[in-house]
Parts: structure tokens; sequence; C-alpha cells
């Protein structure tokens, strides 16, 4: 079993930057950032495997970068030109695929005031 915990998050105005960490208890394949906005399905942010491949939503493109330091089971999502559409709960997830989906955060808020 890995746990996940998460820190970073809060409240930004918009076009502001934050940056979320997540520590895995152990290694493991791929590692990544989900969120669900109220009302709104989970969706997947970003997700980085242990040798680097990344896969990113549409949305976050070009704004968004996920990182990964393997020595620390961590990984890092750095999030610029925040809009409101950004605010929701982001969860850490890892697991064996690029969509992982076996482990899961607890959450942490962002919220994008305009």
């Amino acid at each position: 079993q890995v746990q996940l915990v998460e820190s970073g998050g809060g409240l930004v105005q918009a076009g502001g930057s934050l940056r979320l960490s997540c520590a895995a208890s152990g290694s493991i394949y791929a590692m990544g950032w989900y969120r669900q906005a109220p009302g709104k399905q989970r969706e997947l942010v970003a997700a980085i495997t242990s040798g680097g491949g990344t896969n990113y939503a549409g949305s976050v493109k070009g704004r968004f970068t996920i990182s990964r330091d393997n020595t620390k089971n961590t990984v890092y999502l750095q999030m610029n030109s925040l809009k409101p559409e950004d605010t929701a709960v982001y969860y850490c997830a890892a697991g064996k695929l690029l969509l992982p989906r076996d482990y899961w955060g607890q959450g942490t808020q962002v919220t994008v005031s305009s």
C-alpha cells in the first residue's frame, strides 16, 4: 500500500502561480494530479512516469508543469497563469499506468479568484 501526502494549494488571484507537492511512501511507476470542481467529474491534470514521460490535459498545457524527484518519491505540479476555471480540489494519484488511479491522496483545495 502506497500512501500519498499532499502539500501546497490555497487561494491565489487569476494570473498567479501555485505549486503542489505530493510525497509517496514508496517508489511507484506513475504519479500525477487530478482535479474535481463542484458538480464536475474528476479529470486528469497531468501525470509523469519514473522515466520522465508525461501526459497533460489540453486545458493546462503551456501553463502547468509536472516534475518528479525519484530520490524523494515526490511529484510536483507548478501551476502558472492560473484561471478561475482552475478552481478545484486537486488530488495526487499514483499507480502502474500513465493514468494513475491505484492510490489517492486526500486532496487539496486550489481557489483562483477573478
